[in-house]
């Protein structure tokens, strides 16, 4: 249902244990609700400068990418199963699979009208112009033509395919030039492919290129596919070239590793990363002018079935067009912007440690810089009184300063425990690397406990002062990262809280060793005792609303799909308890249906940063605790991976952060409300609010404030 349309829904009185599927939607759906919601961004003509514009087209391409790889490759497993197994929907996989692509084959559409129709005319008006090879002048045509001999033909690898020569295997996610042939001397006709290699840059600037002039400023592109092709003849000599067309492919990516049958963790994640190559087929590609007879060759050797053939008008693969912000055009970009730190500008070398001895410490990334946390672990590593750290490493990026730091921290004779989750997806290359790396040092590298990702954000470092033992934790809602810490947003909780680190300290134990605690007195911990907190939590505020009238729950998360706890937020809905839910991405609750969710509210904020914080508030009678963590609340967050939640006790702290959440509540002009048919629409009304903006401004004073801290030590 698309944006303007409202379903008129029937009043309902929810029971606990009534199965109304109508009360749900879809997980998959809801996703690419979300996805949609990305592709608005580059749709809204005012919402972002023009080279943003292009930022969203590609996030939006990358992610439907993902989206096939992982989440319709098992719905198409599904299918071929004969699983007809209905969610808490209603949705049969194959109803579900059918579902999706209607919603596909209109947003690649509304995606490509975007980019083609609307991006790339402004973007020429503004001196970057794509040109086809074939309309440019002999003389450039010539330059090109000796460009492309000396610089992308060794690099390219014809694949005949008859007889003789196999159907080619095309790896995933490629890009690849189905050519018919002639030979000028038999006449015979033959098929031949031609991948477009990823070490070629997918958009080739002209103005690069030796011995081509134009005698002017504007930015001349050429996409990597009509350059191959318009140089057909050179890989080709003494064929005719009858046709070419590009296609895409693609593959199931999703690893599945039996843990208890694997002798080597790390060896079966490289295994399972080189087989991502050789998944099948789930989304081939192809141009609506591709004829009958090439792509009956290409289902029939991809082995596809209709349902995983996708007919797109334009260029094919978008998320490529990221290349476009390399482009040196500060005027068609966002403003830049320079985190805070505390650690910056100040009067004297930030001793970390003593900051956190004068009270806890919350940053809200990326308004505040990532900095601190990185110097937390490398002043551990250069204290002599450190004498142990510990940390979970999730997703940390390819030149990480917070391993070396690990690294540094093992030569300075440090005990160093780290948990390398290498069952990230798309990030295990990355962390296989860092695992040797660490383990090459000395460090102690474990790979987590069989059957459970280890999501959880946390750093335990110990140190000897005056004759004891004190504990320095910092916790975080997001990865150890500062390339993704520049553009997500999260929080990181710098504390010296004993229950906490105690726990914490329990936890590294069971992680690490055969340690099998499930008491934990301050931490809440996945899959141990996550779900019966959230149940407990959304009881107490049944009971403050029965007894008081004032039953509050705010929560800020990625995404909301289990179903119990659906269930018990539709059960406080009813009993009157307000809940203001901030979810990003997937939400399978459906909020302001009478009688059911009336008193629940879903925003979702796109915007230029990515909502990626996780707090969780109960109004607990007027005394408000709040709570943040890494886990969303999915079944695999509570039950499939090992998560942490911490309380926020520095009630000034809590503070804070209830105002961020009441700023972000209060959005609305990044921000959509959801309808109770589970459709989304922006929100509009009032004064503009902003709330990522205000935050950029508000991070001044967040400055000043740190500032004033750290002198005063």
């Amino acid at each position: 249902m698309r944006n303007g349309e409202q379903k008129t829904l029937t009043p309902t009185r929810f029971e606990p244990e009534t199965v109304d599927p109508s009360l749900f939607v879809n997980r998959e759906l809801s996703w690419m609700d979300f996805n949609q919601r990305v592709l608005d961004e580059a749709l809204s003509r005012d919402a972002h400068p023009l080279l943003e514009r292009v930022k969203f087209v590609s996030i939006f391409s990358s992610n439907l990418d993902e989206f096939f790889m992982i989440r319709v490759a098992g719905l198409d497993d599904q299918c071929a199963a004969g699983i007809v197994e209905r969610t808490m929907d209603g949705l049969t996989p194959q109803e579900t699979l059918e579902k999706v692509r209607h919603r596909v084959l209109g947003q690649l559409q509304m995606r490509n009208d975007c980019f083609f129709q609307d991006i790339c005319p402004e973007l020429e008006k503004r001196g970057i112009e794509f040109v086809s090879c074939s309309l440019l002048p002999e003389r450039q045509q010539e330059a090109l033509r000796r460009y492309f001999r000396e610089e992308i033909y060794p690099v390219l690898t014809p694949l005949a395919f008859d007889t003789g020569h196999p159907f080619p295997f095309m790896s995933n996610l490629s890009l690849n030039l189905a050519i018919e042939l002639e030979d000028e001397e038999s006449k015979a006709v033959r098929f031949a492919r031609v991948k477009v290699p990823g070490t070629l840059p997918r958009i080739l600037r002209l103005d690069g290129v030796k011995g081509l002039e134009f005698g002017d400023e504007t930015i001349r592109l050429v996409w990597m596919e009509n350059f191959i092709e318009h140089n057909l003849d050179q890989l080709f000599p003494k064929m005719r070239i009858l046709q070419c067309h590009p296609f895409r492919i693609i593959r199931d990516a999703d690893i599945e590793i039996e843990e208890d049958e694997a002798g080597d963790l790390l060896e079966s994640i490289e295994q399972g990363i080189r087989s991502r190559r050789y998944g099948k087929v789930v989304r081939l590609d192809i141009t609506p002018d591709m004829p009958i007879s090439i792509r009956k060759l290409l289902v029939q050797n991809l082995e596809v079935y209709d349902r995983n053939l996708y007919e797109i008008g334009g260029v094919l693969g978008l998320s490529s067009v990221m290349e476009l912000l390399k482009i040196d055009r500060p005027d068609l970009k966002d403003e830049p912007f320079v985190p805070n730190s505390p650690l910056e500008g100040v009067s004297c070398p930030v001793n970390l440690f003593s900051l956190m001895q004068s009270g806890d410490l919350l940053l809200h990334h990326p308004y505040d810089s990532f900095t601190p946390v990185e110097e937390l672990i490398w002043q551990a590593a250069r204290d002599p009184d450190v004498l142990s750290i510990k940390q979970t490493l999730y997703r940390v990026g390819s030149n990480s300063p917070v391993v070396k730091a690990l690294m540094f921290a093992v030569e300075q004779g440090k005990q160093v425990a780290v948990l390398v989750e290498l069952k990230a997806r798309f990030d295990e290359e990355n962390n296989i690397v860092w695992a040797r790396a660490l383990e090459d040092v000395g460090a102690h590298v474990v790979y987590g406990l069989p059957g459970l990702k280890t999501h959880a954000k946390l750093t335990l470092i110990v140190r000897r002062e005056e004759g004891r033992l004190c504990h320095y934790l910092h916790l975080g809602t997001g990865n150890y990262n500062p390339v993704t810490a520049k553009v997500y947003t999260d929080y990181s909780y710098f504390t010296m809280n004993r229950a906490l680190a105690d726990d914490v300290s329990e936890l590294f134990n069971a992680l690490t060793g055969y340690s099998k605690n499930r008491t934990y007195h301050s931490l809440i911990v996945s899959p141990v005792n996550t779900r019966t907190w959230i149940m407990s939590m959304i009881e107490r505020e049944i009971g403050w609303q029965q007894r008081n009238g004032n039953g509050l729950i705010i929560l800020k998360m990625n995404a909301l799909v289990d179903e119990e706890v659906i269930r018990a937020l539709y059960r406080a809905s009813c009993k009157g308890v307000r809940i203001d839910l901030l979810v990003r991405g997937i939400c399978c609750l459906k909020p302001g249906i009478p009688g059911v969710s009336e008193h629940i509210r879903v925003s979702s904020i796109i915007g230029r940063f990515l909502e990626h914080s996780r707090a969780y508030y109960f109004g607990n009678g007027g005394r408000g605790e709040l709570f943040l963590g890494s886990a969303d609340f999915m079944p695999r967050n509570l039950d499939k991976r090992v998560e942490t939640i911490f309380p926020v006790v520095d009630q000034r702290l809590v503070e804070s952060v209830r105002s961020d959440l009441d700023l972000m509540l209060g959005d609305n002009r990044k921000s959509w409300q959801m309808r109770p048919d589970g459709s989304f629409a922006r929100r509009r009304e009032g004064r503009a609010v902003n709330s990522q903006k205000l935050f950029m401004r508000q991070s001044s004073k967040r400055k000043k404030h740190l500032k004033t801290k750290v002198n005063g030590i």
